[in-house]
């Protein structure tokens, strides 16, 4: 019996292998993955992760970081469901102007810290969502309860204590080193942080996470909640996290974006 078992296990997990192998191949060739610059990215991120509640005031940054050294980001006091492609600045690594007009959020002071821990991270979003800041009041971490929450299994940090206002190195410091080598971080009374190798990889899972925050909340009204068996969460994250199936949901928000806000993309001018 015990062998018989054994052998049909192996069997499933063969097909269920090569079903897999196939959709991922067909997912690189066969879906649209958009064709934007990194700075008409940055536009797309801000407008979507708007439409999701994220910019509700001045909080909240994305950043990312060219081979030159420098950075890409957006101005103080421009909210992300105005942000266009003229917006975008440059800064270097002390936050002076480069290029652009205006000036970075001091807060993007903290983001220079996870990037000089973690040379794989090229793009960065924090902000403080709705459900993800409710969250972060109760003390709780997130936890990995439905399929759609499974790209956080083991890839999602937590920050018990706030360490204050993150516009100094204090802050910094103690934010990346509990980031550690994870995608993303849950910041208690405060929000959440993402960072990966990808503007496209950090967009997205800045959308989910609210999602999964949420759906948390909600599920804890009902009562306990059961977290997903490890091994089939890991390979669900694993799945979730394959880049043809990021960079086809990051095209899929944009193309959301785009068609509530169709000139997004073509402001050239001062």
């Amino acid at each position: 019996m015990t062998s018989n078992f054994t052998w049909r296990n192996f069997m499933l997990d063969e097909v269920k292998q090569a079903v897999t192998d196939r959709a991922l191949d067909d997912m690189r060739t066969r879906l649209d993955m958009g064709n934007w610059t990194d700075r008409e990215k940055v536009v797309l991120t801000c407008r979507m992760l708007a439409m999701e509640n994220h910019s509700e005031t001045l909080a909240g940054q994305i950043t990312v970081r060219c081979d030159d050294g420098t950075y890409l980001t957006t101005p103080l006091a421009v909210a992300f469901d105005e942000i266009e492609p003229r917006h975008v600045i440059r800064v270097d690594d002390s936050l002076r102007l480069l290029e652009g007009n205006g000036m970075a959020n001091p807060a993007v002071r903290f983001h220079l810290w996870v990037y000089r821990r973690r040379p794989d991270v090229r793009s960065i979003v924090h902000t403080h969502p709705p459900y993800v800041s409710t969250l972060s009041m109760t003390g709780r971490p997130l936890r990995v309860a439905h399929m759609d929450a499974t790209p956080f299994f083991d890839d999602c940090a937590f920050l018990k204590e706030w360490p204050g206002l993150p516009i100094a190195d204090d802050e910094g410091e103690i934010i990346s080193a509990a980031l550690g080598t994870r995608r993303t971080i849950l910041l208690a009374h405060h929000g959440f942080l993402a960072a990966t190798s990808s503007i496209e990889e950090t967009a997205y899972l800045s959308m989910l996470i609210e999602r999964a925050a949420r759906n948390q909340l909600m599920a804890e009204t009902l009562g306990p909640v059961k977290e997903l068996d490890p091994a089939l969460a890991r390979e669900s994250h694993d799945f979730l996290l394959q880049p043809s199936i990021v960079k086809a949901s990051f095209a899929m928000f944009g193309r959301r974006v785009l068609r509530h806000a169709p000139d997004a993309l073509r402001s050239t001018g001062a």
